[in-house]
Formats: structure tokens, sequence, C-alpha cells
């Protein structure tokens, strides 16, 4: 039994390590200027974002605005004067999740950095309150998280696979006209040919050379 759940752990923490959308960034702002992250996330994925300031003077505290704006341009979050907050979704649209942060105004003499935790589906979800509610813990918790991670992998090869197709039938498509062009350029290359060659015997008659 012990085995069989040192295995489940190892398993679930590997295709864990595969499917969790965890991103920790550190960016360091500008006194003018903005510094912007993003994302691509499909559609109905809970986005949790954890933000701190650091502060390199003892002296000033530095506070940053930020905002979070959907593929569509919809502010998701938005703050002013803080220097540490969450930010948490869930996504309507699929598409690329724009995170911006800038320095404010009273503190745009300074270089602030900022640490941004970023996690996206399986990894924002709340394991403590899962196990909680449904009364589980130990191997069958990290059952439950590598079937979570198994379904987060299909979907994102779902998503990978319909991608692809959709490239492909460009790629087609683009190829086809290429060829239609090229054929088409081929046909006035020739088409000018033969009237250059009619053009030059009619002088060449008109002139009594041939």
């Amino acid at each position: 039994m012990a085995r069989g759940g040192a295995w489940a752990a190892a398993a679930a923490a590997a295709v864990w390590w595969m499917a969790a959308g965890a991103d920790a960034v550190w960016l360091e702002i500008a006194p003018s200027g903005s510094k912007c992250v993003s994302e691509e996330i499909q559609s109905n994925v809970v986005v949790i974002g954890d933000y701190s300031v650091l502060y390199e003077h003892h002296h000033a505290h530095p506070t940053v605005s930020v905002k979070v704006t959907s593929p569509f341009g919809d502010i998701v979050h938005k703050k002013e004067k803080v220097s540490m907050d969450r930010f948490s979704f869930t996504t309507a649209e699929a598409g690329n999740y724009l995170a911006c942060f800038w320095i404010d105004g009273e503190d745009r003499g300074l270089m602030a950095k900022l640490n941004l935790d970023w996690k996206i589906g399986i990894a924002a979800k709340d394991w403590d309150s899962v196990a909680k509610k449904e009364k589980i813990e130990g191997v069958q918790l990290e059952m439950l998280k590598l079937e979570t991670a198994v379904q987060s992998i299909h979907e994102n090869l779902l998503l990978l696979k319909s991608k692809e197709a959709n490239m492909r039938d460009v790629s087609e498509k683009t190829n086809a006209r290429i060829t239609w062009l090229s054929l088409l350029s081929l046909s006035v290359c020739i088409a000018v040919s033969v009237l250059q060659l009619w053009h030059l015997q009619q002088y060449f008659c008109k002139k009594k050379l041939i």
C-alpha cells in the first residue's frame, strides 16, 4: 500500500508539473513606462495572481497601479496605489490575458521590483478546501489531482489539435492561392510574349523586311 501510494504521488507530481499553469516572475518597473505579462488561457479557467512590490529604498515605499485585461480589452482587474494584492477571475473567452504594472505618479522617480505569482487552472485550485469538502486525503487526494491534471492535459491537446487543423486549413488555402497566382502570372507572361511576337511580325511586314 505504501509503495502504491508513493507511485500515485510521484505520478501525480509528474502530470501536475506538465499540466499546472503556474508562473512566478520578477518584473523591474522603470520610473516611467510599464511592464506587462501576458498568458494565453482557455475559456472557463480559474486564474489567480498574487503580486507584491519589493522595496529597494528604506526611505520610500513605492506603490504600483495594476490593470488586467481580457483578449477583447475588457478590464477584469484594476487597482491603484497598492504594494501587495491579488487578482482572481474565471476566463470568459480564450486568448491572451494581459497584466500591466506601472509606478504611481508620486513615486515615479523610483525603480521598483515586483514579484508576480500567476496561477492558472489546476494550479489555482484550493485543494485543501476540496479535500475537506470531499472528505478525502492522502492517496485519494493525489489521485484526484492526477485525474484533474490528466483532464487538463487532454483539453490542452484537443485545443492544440484544433489550432493545428486551423493552421493546416489556412496553409492549404494559401498554397492553393499561390498556385493559382503562379498559373495566372505564367498565363499573362505567355500572352504578353505572343502579343509581342505578333506586333513584331506586323511591324516587319509593314516595313517589308519579311
